[in-house]
């Protein structure tokens, strides 16, 4: 009897190592399933993630970003205001220099003025000017939409472009940036004021056109003989 409890002893450990092992196995199996299941769920949700993705727009992040800055602008204006503090002020004073000196640099180089080219050229800058200083009234727009629906957006078939009677606050704003247009021609202007003090060596304002392009060109070779014969010392 005692050997064959010795024999039942070491065949009881055996099937207990390998149920061990067993359970084990089983284990591992479970958790590869679990990792392989939760694998499957995101890389599901990552194809919508990436489908969505590909149906917005192509500068959707950068619009996105911009909303969202404009979100915190308000929100800090609206706490500016509630404390009684200027805005401006305020922005003015979190803004250190190295980031002023760059933004004025980067400022600079976005729109650089390469003087005149064509007149193409220069309306094309002066359209964009403008069209930067357009703020679109979003109320305006929802109540026109809800006016007029489809219509709003007019085809080669419709029948509603020239019927729109532009507002007074828009006729003012209008009136407003014509003026200041024709004051900056005025304060800008190309034409040069005669100088009363300066000597009058020309006989009529061609001849006077003609003189400024030969002192321009031969200005500096011929001054010694123009100050000789001025004092009569020339030879």
């Amino acid at each position: 009897s005692s050997s064959e409890e010795e024999e039942a002893g070491p065949s009881a450990a055996a099937a207990a190592a390998a149920e061990q092992r067993r359970e084990e196995r089983l284990r591992r199996f479970r958790e590869l399933h679990m990792k392989r299941y939760e694998a499957c769920k995101l890389n599901s949700q990552e194809v919508v993630e990436e489908d969505k993705r590909l149906k917005l727009p192509p500068n959707w992040e950068a619009k996105k970003a911009r909303l969202e800055w404009e979100l915190k602008v308000q929100e800090k204006k609206k706490e500016c205001a509630a404390r009684g503090e200027d805005y401006e002020r305020v922005k003015l004073l979190e803004i250190s220099a190295e980031d002023a000196e760059r933004w004025e640099r980067k400022k600079k180089k976005k729109n650089p003025d390469l003087g005149f080219s064509d007149y193409a050229a220069a309306q094309l800058r002066q359209y964009q000017r403008l069209t930067r200083q357009i703020k679109p009234d979003l109320e305006q727009y929802e109540k026109l939409k809800e006016q007029y629906g489809e219509a709003l957006y007019p085809t080669s078939d419709s029948l509603f472009h020239g019927t729109h009677v532009p507002s007074k606050d828009g006729v003012d704003r209008m009136v407003a940036d014509l003026e200041k247009q024709i004051e900056k021609r005025e304060k800008y202007s190309r034409r040069r004021p005669y100088n009363d003090d300066a000597d009058i060596d020309y006989i009529n304002e061609r001849n006077a056109k003609f003189n400024q392009k030969a002192e321009r060109f031969y200005g500096k070779y011929t001054a010694e003989i123009k100050q000789n014969l001025e004092r009569g010392t020339a030879v």
